[in-house]
């Protein structure tokens, strides 16, 4: 079985400056890992951007371009996933020279300067940078040759202009080069915003120019009609992830080899279309559930959820992942055996709380609290470490607290650490399965056959929250 993705926050690097030719300079360095030592921890790290192309939460689910890929690949490899965060591409390639990570995939342009520090893979797309204008008020009713006098149709009319930009990003150089090139003087401000932000920005006329890459123009376009992004500003350039320059051969041997392969199959045209064509990209993201640091809900429940699980000190996101693996937010969904609503409770149990589960999402929620503080306060006895206790809370919510206890007793008969999760309790609740251990005089709740699954349903769980973490 596969293990399964697993992600962690990561959140400190050290980063000396950059500078206008986007050289940076780094005083952390150890020693790179190549593809060996990654298989042997069984995880790759990988950092990516938070925005409506690379990663986000869409109806409580993660998705993004980059972040698909990412999953493929540590599929491919049979590898665990840890993704890191960061819409700094400073701080994102900081990360990668010091060793925070194995890879950038955030969408970077391959350039001259960059290959100087890093090793890039073989292209995943092709872009042109376009820059990014509004159109003039009353474009509705003017025709299109009217509309381009007014605008901005040759790179050369950018001098003296005020044109915005993410901070270390491509966009910056090309403008830079441009300076060089026509020998004008543009005026490039450097800000710590995506050219997504910043195009929303140009929009509410806030800012009057900014560049975006052309593969982005489409969602960008169907959210604000109002922009025009018709001019190029660049040649067509390729996009790709990166790893470190030096003692990472055979990793970047593997992705090399795995891109042009997946690129290929009908499963990468799938993703091409789900992310930068038609009008799905733009209907996700103009829609409230979709979710990045900037704004938008993981669920139509977010806030009684917050409310609820202040009750027992649980991030509220945790909470939300596990009512997701339960209903997938369907507050009206009924199971096989008479669980009902949100958090899938019996309604003898919700009773048993003082809470009728049908009656209303409140009550639902209530309910489902209600049984995890019980839950929480039984298992205090035995683990003691509350990040732990989640585990075998989670574990109970799906199987039962006696086959959990019963996994317990048995992990101490055995001699291993009863207050530990993963291949402790969690390998006897598996265990549970086989009559030499469901046999045995210190279980006392009988057979498991599901223990598997109900291992699978608590990594579930918490790589969903790790998500969740990640986004809000």
């Amino acid at each position: 079985m596969r293990k399964f993705i697993s992600f962690l926050f990561i959140v400190f690097l050290s980063v000396i400056s950059c500078e206008k030719e986007n050289r940076l300079v780094y005083t952390d360095s150890v020693q790179p890992r190549d593809l060996d030592a990654i298989l042997a921890e069984g995880k790759i790290r990988a950092v990516t951007n938070v925005n409506q192309t690379s990663y986000f939460i869409y109806k409580g689910e993660p998705m993004g371009f980059h972040f698909e890929l990412l999953k493929k690949f540590a599929d491919h490899l049979e590898l665990g996933l840890e993704i890191v965060t960061s819409n700094d591409i400073d701080e994102a390639l900081g990360y990668l020279q010091s060793g925070k990570v194995d890879l950038v995939a955030i969408g970077l342009s391959v350039s001259a300067d960059r290959k100087e520090m890093m090793q890039f893979t073989e292209p995943l797309i092709q872009t042109s940078q376009v820059l990014v204008q509004r159109k003039p008020n009353g474009w509705g009713k003017m025709t299109e040759k009217t509309i381009a006098e007014q605008l901005v149709r040759n790179q050369l009319d950018l001098a003296e202009k005020t044109v915005y930009v993410q901070k270390g990003s491509s966009y910056a150089q090309r403008l830079y080069n441009l300076e060089r090139e026509s020998g004008m003087d543009i005026g490039v401000i450097e800000v710590p915003y995506d050219a997504e932000e910043l195009a929303r920005q140009v929009a509410r006329g806030e800012i009057g120019y900014t560049i975006c890459d052309d593969y982005m123009s489409n969602i960008i376009g169907s959210l604000y009609p109002e922009l025009d992004m018709s001019t190029p500003v660049s040649f067509p350039l390729n996009i790709a992830w990166s790893v470190r320059k030096e003692g990472t051969t055979a990793l970047v041997t593997e992705l090399n080899s795995w891109i042009m392969g997946f690129k290929t199959t009908r499963e990468y045209a799938r993703l091409e279309r789900k992310y930068f064509s038609g009008a799905r990209p733009a209907s996700m993201v103009s829609s409230e559930f979709f979710a990045t640091s900037s704004g938008g809900k993981v669920s139509p429940f977010d806030d009684i959820i917050k409310n609820y699980s202040d009750s027992i000190g649980w991030d509220w996101r945790l909470v939300a992942a596990l009512i997701y693996q339960e209903s997938r937010f369907n507050p009206s969904v009924t199971s096989p055996r008479g669980a009902y609503g949100l958090m899938q409770v019996m309604p003898e149990t919700g009773l048993h709380f003082g809470y009728d589960v049908t009656r209303s999402v409140e009550n639902n929620i209530r309910a489902g609290i209600s049984y995890i503080r019980m839950l929480d306060r039984l298992f205090s006895q035995w683990v003691s470490d509350p990040d732990e206790r989640v585990k075998f809370i989670l574990a109970s919510y799906n199987a039962g607290h006696g086959h959990v206890i019963d996994a317990i007793r048995l992990a101490e008969k055995n001699g291993l650490d009863s207050g530990r999760w993963e291949d402790n309790v969690s390998l006897f609740l598996e265990r549970k399965a086989d009559p030499a251990f469901y046999a045995d005089p210190v279980v006392r709740n009988g057979r498991l056959r599901q223990g598997v699954a109900v291992n699978a349903y608590v990594a579930d769980i918490l790589e969903r929250y790790e998500h969740y973490r990640n986004i809000k």
